[in-house]
Protein backbone atom coordinates (compact mmCIF):
# COMPACT_ATOMS: atom_id res chain seq x y z
CA UNK A 1 0.00 0.00 0.00
CA UNK A 2 1.38 3.52 -0.79
CA UNK A 3 1.67 6.24 1.48
CA UNK A 4 -0.74 8.51 -0.32
CA UNK A 5 -3.16 5.64 0.15
CA UNK A 6 -2.31 4.81 4.03
CA UNK A 7 -3.12 8.65 4.70
CA UNK A 8 -6.31 8.37 3.25
CA UNK A 9 -7.11 5.96 5.22
CA UNK A 10 -6.23 8.39 8.50
CA UNK A 11 -9.62 9.42 9.88
CA UNK A 12 -9.86 13.29 9.10
CA UNK A 13 -10.94 15.98 12.18
CA UNK A 14 -14.06 16.30 10.77
CA UNK A 15 -14.72 11.81 10.58
CA UNK A 16 -13.76 11.86 14.22
CA UNK A 17 -16.10 14.06 15.39
CA UNK A 18 -19.01 11.79 13.16
CA UNK A 19 -17.94 9.34 14.74
CA UNK A 20 -18.26 10.71 18.47
CA UNK A 21 -21.58 12.15 17.86
CA UNK A 22 -22.98 8.11 16.23
CA UNK A 23 -21.44 6.29 19.02
CA UNK A 24 -23.16 9.13 21.68
CA UNK A 25 -26.80 9.14 19.88
CA UNK A 26 -26.15 4.86 20.24
CA UNK A 27 -25.81 5.48 23.95
CA UNK A 28 -29.59 6.58 24.36
CA UNK A 29 -28.59 8.92 27.70
CA UNK A 30 -25.76 9.74 29.32
CA UNK A 31 -24.50 11.54 32.38
CA UNK A 32 -20.96 13.22 31.60
CA UNK A 33 -18.03 13.98 34.70
CA UNK A 34 -18.00 18.31 33.86
CA UNK A 35 -14.73 19.67 35.38
CA UNK A 36 -15.32 22.36 32.80
CA UNK A 37 -12.05 21.85 31.30
CA UNK A 38 -11.51 21.59 27.29
CA UNK A 39 -12.48 17.72 27.55
CA UNK A 40 -15.60 17.31 29.27
CA UNK A 41 -16.21 20.73 28.06
CA UNK A 42 -16.53 19.17 24.58
CA UNK A 43 -18.26 16.31 25.32
CA UNK A 44 -20.49 17.56 27.13
CA UNK A 45 -21.60 19.74 23.98
CA UNK A 46 -21.53 16.67 21.96
CA UNK A 47 -23.60 15.14 24.52
CA UNK A 48 -26.35 17.80 24.62
CA UNK A 49 -26.22 18.44 20.46
CA UNK A 50 -27.79 14.98 19.92
CA UNK A 51 -29.07 13.51 23.30
CA UNK A 52 -30.90 16.70 24.18
CA UNK A 53 -32.68 16.48 27.55
CA UNK A 54 -30.88 13.06 27.64
CA UNK A 55 -27.62 14.46 28.52
CA UNK A 56 -26.67 15.23 32.16
CA UNK A 57 -23.58 17.44 33.07
CA UNK A 58 -22.30 16.52 36.86
CA UNK A 59 -19.50 18.56 38.67
CA UNK A 60 -17.90 17.45 42.16
CA UNK A 61 -17.45 20.36 43.90
CA UNK A 62 -14.71 20.12 46.88
CA UNK A 63 -11.37 21.29 48.05
CA UNK A 64 -9.77 18.89 45.34
CA UNK A 65 -11.61 21.12 42.58
CA UNK A 66 -10.33 25.46 42.56
CA UNK A 67 -13.85 27.57 43.13
CA UNK A 68 -12.69 29.04 40.21
CA UNK A 69 -13.36 26.35 38.08
CA UNK A 70 -16.98 25.16 40.02
CA UNK A 71 -18.00 29.07 38.81
CA UNK A 72 -17.03 28.36 35.14
CA UNK A 73 -17.85 24.65 35.24
CA UNK A 74 -21.43 26.75 35.97
CA UNK A 75 -21.50 29.25 33.04
CA UNK A 76 -19.75 26.63 30.77
CA UNK A 77 -23.08 24.67 31.17
CA UNK A 78 -25.35 27.34 30.94
CA UNK A 79 -23.59 28.22 27.66
CA UNK A 80 -24.02 24.83 26.25
CA UNK A 81 -27.43 24.51 27.46
CA UNK A 82 -27.14 20.81 28.90
CA UNK A 83 -28.83 20.36 32.25
CA UNK A 84 -26.30 20.55 34.69
CA UNK A 85 -25.91 19.53 38.56
CA UNK A 86 -23.34 19.32 41.68
CA UNK A 87 -22.51 16.99 43.95
CA UNK A 88 -19.99 16.18 46.93
CA UNK A 89 -18.50 13.34 46.73
CA UNK A 90 -14.74 13.21 48.15
CA UNK A 91 -14.13 13.03 51.66
CA UNK A 92 -10.72 14.35 52.60
CA UNK A 93 -10.82 12.42 56.06
CA UNK A 94 -10.29 8.88 53.64
CA UNK A 95 -7.52 6.73 54.52
CA UNK A 96 -5.80 7.83 50.86
CA UNK A 97 -5.54 11.34 51.47
CA UNK A 98 -4.04 11.16 55.02
CA UNK A 99 -1.21 8.56 52.81
CA UNK A 100 -1.75 10.03 49.81
CA UNK A 101 0.02 6.78 48.03
CA UNK A 102 0.89 6.98 44.51
CA UNK A 103 -2.23 5.49 43.51
CA UNK A 104 -4.51 8.39 45.72
CA UNK A 105 -5.93 9.08 42.25
CA UNK A 106 -7.52 5.47 41.73
CA UNK A 107 -9.58 5.63 45.03
CA UNK A 108 -10.46 9.17 44.69
CA UNK A 109 -11.96 8.61 41.05
CA UNK A 110 -13.50 5.30 42.55
CA UNK A 111 -15.14 7.14 45.20
CA UNK A 112 -16.52 9.79 42.72
CA UNK A 113 -17.69 7.52 39.71
CA UNK A 114 -19.40 5.49 42.24
CA UNK A 115 -21.59 8.36 43.61
CA UNK A 116 -21.80 9.35 39.74
CA UNK A 117 -23.33 5.83 38.86
CA UNK A 118 -25.60 6.34 41.73
CA UNK A 119 -26.75 9.55 40.81
CA UNK A 120 -27.17 8.18 37.02
CA UNK A 121 -29.27 5.15 38.39
CA UNK A 122 -31.48 7.70 40.34
CA UNK A 123 -31.65 9.90 36.93
CA UNK A 124 -32.39 6.88 34.42
CA UNK A 125 -29.28 7.57 32.82
CA UNK A 126 -27.91 4.68 31.33
CA UNK A 127 -24.50 5.65 30.53
CA UNK A 128 -21.50 7.19 32.49
CA UNK A 129 -18.70 8.91 30.50
CA UNK A 130 -15.60 10.62 31.24
CA UNK A 131 -13.62 13.35 28.92
CA UNK A 132 -10.29 11.26 28.75
CA UNK A 133 -9.05 11.93 25.59
CA UNK A 134 -6.52 9.62 23.68
CA UNK A 135 -3.68 11.76 25.03
CA UNK A 136 -4.51 10.71 28.56
CA UNK A 137 -3.72 7.08 27.55
CA UNK A 138 0.08 7.72 28.60
CA UNK A 139 1.17 8.28 31.42
CA UNK A 140 0.17 7.79 35.45
CA UNK A 141 -3.32 7.80 36.09
CA UNK A 142 -4.30 5.05 38.57
CA UNK A 143 -7.85 6.83 37.79
CA UNK A 144 -7.81 4.57 34.56
CA UNK A 145 -8.23 1.61 36.23
CA UNK A 146 -10.99 3.08 38.57
CA UNK A 147 -12.97 3.76 35.44
CA UNK A 148 -12.71 0.29 33.71
CA UNK A 149 -13.68 -1.21 36.88
CA UNK A 150 -17.25 0.99 37.07
CA UNK A 151 -17.72 0.68 33.31
CA UNK A 152 -17.07 4.00 32.87
CA UNK A 153 -16.67 5.04 28.77
CA UNK A 154 -14.45 7.57 27.01
CA UNK A 155 -16.44 8.42 23.74
CA UNK A 156 -13.73 10.83 22.52
CA UNK A 157 -10.23 8.38 23.42
CA UNK A 158 -12.81 5.60 21.59
CA UNK A 159 -13.21 8.48 18.67
CA UNK A 160 -9.48 8.64 18.69
CA UNK A 161 -9.36 12.20 19.45
CA UNK A 162 -6.33 14.18 21.11
CA UNK A 163 -6.08 17.40 23.05
CA UNK A 164 -4.96 18.80 19.66
CA UNK A 165 -8.05 17.78 18.12
CA UNK A 166 -10.64 18.92 21.10
CA UNK A 167 -9.02 22.13 20.89
CA UNK A 168 -9.59 22.52 16.78
CA UNK A 169 -12.69 21.31 16.81
CA UNK A 170 -14.12 23.20 20.14
CA UNK A 171 -12.64 26.45 18.54
CA UNK A 172 -15.09 25.30 14.85
CA UNK A 173 -18.30 25.81 16.90
CA UNK A 174 -16.76 28.12 18.81
CA UNK A 175 -16.48 26.97 22.33
CA UNK A 176 -15.14 29.48 25.18
CA UNK A 177 -12.50 26.35 26.18
CA UNK A 178 -10.75 26.23 22.77
CA UNK A 179 -8.10 27.18 24.32
CA UNK A 180 -8.02 27.03 28.00
CA UNK A 181 -5.04 26.42 29.92
CA UNK A 182 -5.13 22.59 31.59
CA UNK A 183 -6.08 23.35 35.77
CA UNK A 184 -6.20 19.68 37.55
CA UNK A 185 -6.86 18.64 40.54
CA UNK A 186 -5.15 20.21 43.43
CA UNK A 187 -3.98 17.00 45.25
CA UNK A 188 -1.46 17.05 42.62
CA UNK A 189 0.69 20.04 43.54
CA UNK A 190 1.24 17.91 46.93
CA UNK A 191 4.21 15.28 46.62
CA UNK A 192 3.38 11.55 47.81
CA UNK A 193 3.32 10.81 51.09
CA UNK A 194 2.41 14.16 52.28
CA UNK A 195 -1.04 14.24 53.79
CA UNK A 196 -3.43 15.80 51.56
CA UNK A 197 -5.95 18.59 53.55
CA UNK A 198 -8.27 21.47 53.67
CA UNK A 199 -5.69 23.80 54.68
CA UNK A 200 -3.13 22.80 52.27
CA UNK A 201 -5.60 22.31 48.72
CA UNK A 202 -6.95 25.83 49.86
CA UNK A 203 -3.09 27.63 50.37
CA UNK A 204 -2.20 25.83 47.12
CA UNK A 205 -5.47 27.63 45.52
CA UNK A 206 -4.92 30.82 46.93
CA UNK A 207 -1.09 30.57 45.77
CA UNK A 208 -2.23 29.48 42.00
CA UNK A 209 -4.98 32.46 41.90
CA UNK A 210 -2.33 34.69 42.79
CA UNK A 211 -0.22 33.69 40.49
CA UNK A 212 -2.80 33.54 37.42
CA UNK A 213 -3.50 36.90 38.55
CA UNK A 214 -0.64 38.20 37.43
CA UNK A 215 -1.40 37.29 33.88
CA UNK A 216 0.52 33.80 33.62
CA UNK A 217 -1.59 31.75 31.21
CA UNK A 218 -0.42 28.31 32.44
CA UNK A 219 0.87 27.31 35.97
CA UNK A 220 1.56 25.08 38.44
CA UNK A 221 2.24 25.74 42.16
CA UNK A 222 4.42 22.60 43.91
CA UNK A 223 4.20 22.45 47.33
CA UNK A 224 7.12 21.16 48.75
CA UNK A 225 7.13 21.75 52.60
CA UNK A 226 8.49 25.14 53.67
CA UNK A 227 9.35 25.45 50.00
CA UNK A 228 7.50 26.19 47.06
CA UNK A 229 8.11 25.50 43.85
CA UNK A 230 6.18 27.38 40.58
CA UNK A 231 6.32 25.84 37.00
CA UNK A 232 5.44 28.24 33.93
CA UNK A 233 5.34 27.95 30.74
CA UNK A 234 8.28 29.93 28.67
CA UNK A 235 6.15 33.11 27.97
CA UNK A 236 4.98 33.44 32.34
CA UNK A 237 8.73 34.17 32.75
CA UNK A 238 9.08 37.19 31.19
CA UNK A 239 6.65 37.91 33.93
CA UNK A 240 7.91 36.65 36.86
CA UNK A 241 11.87 37.80 36.04
CA UNK A 242 11.69 41.57 36.29
CA UNK A 243 12.97 42.43 40.00
CA UNK A 244 10.03 44.28 41.34
CA UNK A 245 7.76 41.12 40.32
CA UNK A 246 10.39 38.71 42.01
CA UNK A 247 9.91 40.41 45.10
CA UNK A 248 6.37 40.78 44.57
CA UNK A 249 5.90 37.12 44.74
CA UNK A 250 8.15 36.11 47.29
CA UNK A 251 6.66 38.42 49.71
CA UNK A 252 3.47 36.94 48.72
CA UNK A 253 4.34 33.29 49.22
CA UNK A 254 6.36 34.05 52.35
CA UNK A 255 3.00 35.62 53.87
CA UNK A 256 1.06 32.38 53.40
CA UNK A 257 3.85 30.27 54.66
CA UNK A 258 6.78 29.26 52.83
CA UNK A 259 10.24 29.75 53.98
CA UNK A 260 11.51 29.18 50.02
CA UNK A 261 10.71 30.48 46.70
CA UNK A 262 11.98 28.96 43.87
CA UNK A 263 11.29 28.54 39.86
CA UNK A 264 11.41 25.41 38.19
CA UNK A 265 13.85 25.88 35.12
CA UNK A 266 12.20 23.17 33.39
CA UNK A 267 9.37 24.95 33.04
CA UNK A 268 5.85 24.32 33.33
CA UNK A 269 4.57 20.24 32.87
CA UNK A 270 1.49 18.17 33.24
CA UNK A 271 2.24 15.31 36.32
CA UNK A 272 5.23 16.67 37.49
CA UNK A 273 5.39 15.33 40.82
CA UNK A 274 5.63 11.49 39.16
CA UNK A 275 8.76 12.19 37.87
CA UNK A 276 9.96 10.92 41.12
CA UNK A 277 7.52 7.74 39.97
CA UNK A 278 10.14 7.07 37.28
CA UNK A 279 13.11 7.62 39.39
CA UNK A 280 12.20 5.10 41.39
CA UNK A 281 11.45 2.58 39.16
CA UNK A 282 14.92 3.22 37.49
CA UNK A 283 16.43 2.62 40.43
CA UNK A 284 15.45 -0.46 41.32
CA UNK A 285 15.90 -1.75 37.72
CA UNK A 286 19.34 -4.46 37.20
Amino acid sequence: MSQNENRDKTPSLTDKEHSLLEALTALGSALVAFSGGVDSTYLAWAARRVLGDRALAVTSVCPLVPLAEVVEARRLAAFIGIAHEEIEAVDLSAEYFRTHPPDRCYHCKRDLFLVLRRLAELRGIQHLLAGDNLDDARGHRPGRRAATELGVRHPLQDAGLTKTDIRQLSARIPLPTADKPSRACLATRIPYGTPVTAALLARVEQAEDFLLSLGIRQVRFRHHGDLCRIEVAPEGWAILFPPAMREKVVKFMKEIGYQYVTLDLAGYRSGAMDEILDHSAKGRRV
